[in-house]
């Protein structure tokens, strides 16, 4: 049995904290694409772990965790990660595996990425920089490296033909900030130390557990609404982060997956540049901001925060056949006198309950519906009847909108600040 979890919104929805929660339930957690850019928070027994590549059941001793081929692997950055996994009880020499076709991400993807955003000036995505859409180009125009690779012998011979060929684009793009020589010796040891793990064909492993009765969990980065195809271009990532993006970064076929969960917050929120159609630039934003901690768990980049949008919310649930709805932060709105909902978008004139599809260039003002807020602290209760009615009546219209259950409440940031409802 395959389930899916994934983010509907513009990403940092708190799909770690859902995953980590989940596990005990899975034997196998496997993440299907992007890579360091992601930022999977984790609190347990007084600990924070930020999770960037690794999927977020590592710290369970009995669950493998899979690092699919759709993903996108800097060996430097998963080498701090294993150590700082390791220092908090894990085990990834156990428990951990690669997929031999991982795309690498090679220290040129990231002068690359930095080259770009330089070049693009006031008109920048907004990259983590960290690589991640160089590697997929390069995976795309069948250039790349992966994770299989490093056993070759030829190893380094294809890596100085590629480096040769992304040091022509960077010296076009006129960037020249950087010093390539300590970068590769960094790159090289942590190859080397990469070696003593453990690489399969992970698309015959996924299946073989599948088959035999395994129940496996598989873990998305970033939002719906970043994916390259259906988010909002060109303010997206590089992959598909969708469930769509599940068959192809692990290698498994439709029917195999069970059911889709859906993650979101009881608001909106977006790093970066592009489109955020239900934005607040006000005091209201910053009250979500500040309480909520919103700051991006991989950059420190403070995030963009707005009202809940059920359009883009029931356009996600759409694309990936989301059958459950869990929703995160709930407890950050108490206190607040009033909050809103968007509804539908006023786009050009004409109100709609569809996201156009060129949500930049088109003029989008949300169309809200209003609630009462509720005062009390939620982060103490524990059953969906301890809840206040007042948010009871806000879960009830974002279902009776969707046409979803909202089956999984969390009311703080630890697993054990967690609703469970008819899951």
């Amino acid at each position: 049995m395959i389930d899916v979890i994934l983010g509907l919104q513009w990403g940092d929805e708190g799909k770690g904290k859902v995953a980590d929660f989940l596990t005990p339930r899975y034997q196998t957690v496997a993440r299907f694409q992007g890579g360091p850019n992601a930022g999977h928070s984790l609190e347990f027994n007084g600990n924070k772990v930020v999770l960037n590549t690794i999927p977020s059941g590592i710290f369970h001793p009995n669950c493998l965790n899979v690092i699919g081929n759709g993903v996108v692997v800097d060996p430097v950055r998963i080498k701090d990660e294993i150590n700082r996994t390791i220092q908090f009880g894990a085990n990834p020499i156990k428990n951990l595996v690669f997929s031999k076709k991982a795309t690498i991400i090679l220290p040129t993807h990231r002068l690359l990425d930095a080259a770009s955003e330089h070049a693009k000036g006031d008109s920048k995505i907004g990259s983590t920089l960290r690589g991640i859409s160089p590697a997929y180009i390069d995976k795309i125009g069948r250039n790349a490296l992966k994770l299989g690779d490093i056993f070759f012998d030829d190893f380094e011979k294809q890596y100085d033909k590629i480096k040769n060929i992304h040091l022509q684009q960077i010296q076009y793009l006129g960037y020249s900030d950087f010093d390539l020589t300590v970068l590769e010796t960094e790159f090289f040891d942590a190859i080397a130390f990469l070696k003593k793990f453990n690489f399969d064909d992970t698309e015959y492993l996924i299946n073989e557990q599948n088959i035999s009765g395994k129940n496996i969990l598989a873990e998305g980065a970033q939002g719906s609404m970043l994916d390259i195809d259906f988010g909002s271009y060109p303010y997206v990532t590089s992959s598909n982060t969708t469930s769509g993006g599940v068959c192809t970064g692990l290698g498994i076929a439709p029917n195999s997956i069970n059911s889709v969960s859906g993650i979101f917050k009881a608001y909106c929120t977006r790093v970066g540049s592009g489109p955020f159609p239900t934005e607040l630039e006000d005091e209201t934003g910053e009250f979500l901001r500040k309480k909520g901690h919103e700051f991006g768990a991989t950059t420190g980049r403070p995030r963009r925060t707005g009202w809940l949008d059920l359009v883009a919310l029931k356009y996600a649930i759409m694309l990936s056949g989301v059958k459950k709805l869990m929703m995160m932060k709930a407890d950050v709105m108490s206190g607040m006198e009033t909050v809103k909902i968007c509804t539908a978008y006023n786009v050009n004139g004409i109100i709609s309950d569809k996201v156009p599809s060129n949500l930049c260039n088109s003029k989008v003002e949300p169309v809200y519906t209003e609630f009462k807020g509720w005062q009390e602290d939620i982060t103490t209760c524990r059953t969906k009847e301890s809840l206040p009615i007042e948010f009871l009546e806000y879960i009830q219209f974002i279902e009776n909108y969707t046409g979803i259950p909202i089956v999984l409440i969390s009311v703080g940031p630890d697993r054990e600040q967690t609703i469970l409802a008819n899951f």
